[in-house]
C-alpha cells in the first residue's frame, strides 16, 4: 500500500504559489526548473528543426540549386549541434527527470536545488554561444569537430562552438550528480531498490555516464580550443600530435552519449507500457539491470567508429563482439515489453502510440546498427546515408518518440490539464508515418553509396531524395500539431485528477499540479512496484477521462 495524498484545503500549486518573472528566474523547485528547460529545450528543437528544413529542401534537387557548399556545411554542423547537445542530451533528464525523479521517490525536491538552478544556467550560457555562432556565421566542421579540419581549415567559429557544447557539458554533470545523490539519499520510507520505477533506474543509469564520460569530451574539446588558439601539438601531426587521438577521445564520450540520450526513452517507455496495459513490467529485475549492463558496456565499443581510421583488424574484431553484446541488454527491453504486452488489454491512449512507434522504430534503428558493428559491412556503408539513417531510426524514432510519450503521459500531472485525445493520436500517426518516409529512403540510399554532407549528388539518387523531403514535411506537421494543442490545452483542457491514467507510483498520489512541497506527508511505501489493486483498475474501468474504451487485446 502506498499512503501519501495532499490535502484538500490545498488550492496552491507549483505553478501558482508565487507570480512574477523573478519567482521563476530564482526558483529552487525542481518542477519549476524543469518547466524553464521545457521552454528552452523547445525553442533549441525549433532552431534545430529549422535547420533540417533547410538541408531537405536543398536535397530535394540533385544540383546544389538552393545553398551552396559552404553555407550547406553549416546547416548540417549546426543541425547536429543544435539536435544533440542542446536537445536530446537535455531533452528527457532535464524536464521529466527534473520534475518528476523527486516524487518518484517521495522527496520534496532533488538533494542540490541550488546546483539544479545552476545547471540551467549553465545550459543557457551554452545555448547562447551556439545561438551567437549560428547568427554571426556558423561553423562547417560537422558536429564530430573532427581534426585536423576543426584546428586547422575550418572558420574560427570552430572555437565557439566546442566553447558551447564544453559549457553544456558542466550542466550534465551538475544534473547527473544530482540525480545520484537523491536518488541514494532521498528515497521515501520503504522504497527500497527494487520498489523503485524503471524510470528511475534508467535516469540512474543515465547520471552515471553523464558523470563518468562527460568530462572526457569536456576535457577533448578544451585541447581542440588550446591547439587551434595556441597550436599546441595535441591532434595535428604538424606540431607532434595524433589526428586519430581526437576520434577515440570523442567517441569514448560520444557513443556512451547515445545511451544519455536512449536510456531516459526506455524509462518512459516502461512506465507507458506497464501503465496501458495495467500489469508489472514482466521481468521488472532484467529491465532494472538492463539499465545498469547498458551504461557499463556502453563505454566499451567507442572503437567501432573507427574502423576506417588506421584501427588495426584485431582491435576491430575486439569491438564489433562488444558492439554485438551491448544490443543484448536493449533487447531484453524490447523482449520484455512486448511480453508485457501478451494476452493483456492494452488501452490505445496517445501515450501508448507513441510507445509502440518507440518500440518499432528502435528496433529498427537497433537492428540496422549491427549492420554496422561488422567490419566488412561496415567499410562499405561508413559515411553514407546508411549510417544518418540508422542514427535517426535510434535517436529520433527512439528518444523523440520516447519524449513525446513521456510529455503526453505526464503532461495532466505537470499541468494538471487534459489535451484533446483526437488531435493526439492524429499527430502520433502523422509522426510515425512521416518519419519512416523521411528516414527509410536513406538506408537504400546508403547501400547504394551516397555519401552523406554532399549537397550535390547523382540524378540516379533524386528519387529517394523526394520521399524523404516529402517524409519530413509529413513529419513536421506531426511535431507542430502537438506544440499547438499542447498550448491550447493550458487554457481550454479538462481539468486532469491526481491519477487520470490509473496508474501507479508516487507521483501520482498527489495532485495535479503538485504542491510546491510535492507532499504534504512523506509517504511510506509498503507493497512492490506497479502493483495494480482492485481499487486502481476499478479506477480505470470508470475514468472520464476515457472518451472512448478503446482496448486491445494482444496474444
Amino acid at each position: 500500500m502506498i499512503t501519501a495524498t495532499a490535502t484538500k484545503k490545498e488550492t496552491k500549486n507549483y505553478l501558482n504559489a508565487e507570480s512574477g518573472l523573478k519567482s521563476w528566474l530564482l526558483t529552487q523547485d525542481h518542477k519549476r526548473i524543469a518547466i524553464l528547460y521545457l521552454i528552452a529545450v523547445t525553442a533549441f528543437f525549433i532552431v534545430g528543426g529549422l535547420m533540417a528544413v533547410l538541408i531537405r529542401l536543398e536535397l530535394a534537387t540533385p544540383a546544389g540549386d538552393l545553398l551552396d557548399s559552404n553555407t550547406y556545411n553549416k546547416v548540417f554542423t549546426m543541425h547536429g549541434v543544435v539536435m544533440i547537445f542542446f536537445f536530446l542530451i537535455p531533452s528527457i533528464p532535464a524536464i521529466l527527470g527534473n520534475f518528476l525523479l523527486p516524487l518518484m521517490i517521495g522527496a520534496k525536491d532533488l538533494a542540490f536545488p541550488r546546483i539544479n538552478l545552476l545547471s540551467w544556467y549553465v545550459y543557457m550560457l551554452g545555448g547562447c554561444f551556439g545561438v551567437f555562432v549560428l547568427i554571426t556565421g556558423g561553423v562547417d566542421t560537422g558536429w564530430t569537430f573532427y581534426t585536423p579540419f576543426s584546428t586547422t581549415y575550418s572558420n574560427g567559429y570552430v572555437v565557439m562552438t566546442a566553447m558551447a557544447a564544453f559549457i553544456n557539458g558542466f550542466s550534465s554533470i551538475l544534473t547527473g550528480l544530482n540525480f545520484i545523490v537523491t536518488v541514494h539519499r532521498m528515497r521515501a520510507p520503504g522504497l527500497t531498490w527494487f520498489r523503485l520505477p524503471l524510470f528511475v533506474w534508467a535516469h540512474y543509469a543515465t547520471s552515471v555516464i553523464m558523470i563518468l564520460g562527460t568530462p572526457v569530451i569536456a576535457v577533448t574539446l578544451f585541447l581542440l580550443m588550446l591547439e587551434r588558439g595556441l597550436h599546441i601539438g595535441f591532434f595535428d601531426p604538424a606540431y607532434g600530435g595524433d589526428p586519430v587521438l581526437f576520434q577515440h577521445l570523442f567517441w569514448f564520450y560520444s557513443h556512451p552519449a547515445v545511451y544519455i540520450m536512449i536510456l531516459p526513452s526506455m524509462g518512459v517507455i516502461s512506465e507507458v507500457v506497464s501503465t496501458f496495459c495495467s500489469k508489472k513490467p514482466f521481468g521488472y529485475t532484467f529491465i532494472a539491470f538492463s539499465s545498469v549492463a547498458i551504461a557499463v558496456f556502453g563505454f566499451l565499443v567507442w572503437g567501432h567508429h573507427l574502423y576506417v581510421s588506421s584501427q588495426s583488424a584485431y582491435a576491430g574484431m575486439v569491438f564489433s563482439i562488444l558492439s554485438y553484446i551491448v544490443a543484448i541488454p536493449s533487447a531484453i527491453k524490447i523482449f520484455n515489453w512486448a511480453a508485457t504486452m501478451f494476452k493483456g488489454s492494452v488501452r490505445l491512449e496517445t501515450p501508448m502510440l507513441y510507445a509502440l512507434g518507440f518500440m518499432g522504430l528502435f528496433t529498427v534503428g537497433g537492428l540496422t546498427g549491427l549492420f554496422l558493428a561488422a567490419m566488412g559491412l561496415d567499410v562499405h556503408l561508413t559515411d553514407t546515408y546508411f549510417v544518418v539513417a540508422h542514427f535517426h531510426y535510434v535517436m529520433v524514432g527512439g528518444a523523440i518518440m520516447g519524449y513525446m510519450a513521456g510529455i503526453h503521459f505526464w503532461w495532466p500531472k505537470m499541468t494538471g490539464r487534459m489535451y484533446p485525445e483526437v488531435w493526439s493520436k492524429v499527430a502520433a500517426g502523422l509522426t510515425f508515418i512521416g518519419f519512416n518516409l523521411t528516414f527509410f529512403p536513406q538506408f537504400i540510399l546508403g547501400y547504394m553509396g551516397m555519401p552523406r554532407r554532399y549537397h550535390v549528388y547523382p540524378p540516379e539518387f533524386q528519387v529517394f531524395n523526394v520521399l524523404s523531403s516529402a517524409g519530413a514535411s509529413i513529419l513536421g506537421l506531426g511535431y507542430l500539431i502537438p506544440g499547438i494543442y499542447l498550448i491550447w490545452s493550458l487554457k481550454y483542457g479538462k481539468l486532469a485528477g491526481p491519477n487520470p491514467w490509473g496508474a501507479t507510483g508516487l507521483e501520482w498520489q498527489t495532485a495535479s499540479p503538485p504542491p510546491t512541497e510535492n507532499f504534504e506527508i512523506t509517504p511510506v511505501v509498503t507493497t512492490e512496484a506497479y502493483e495494480y489493486t482492485p481499487q486502481i483498475l476499478a479506477m480505470i474501468d470508470s475514468s472520464p477521462t476515457q472518451t472512448t474504451k478503446e482496448v486491445t487485446h494482444v496474444g
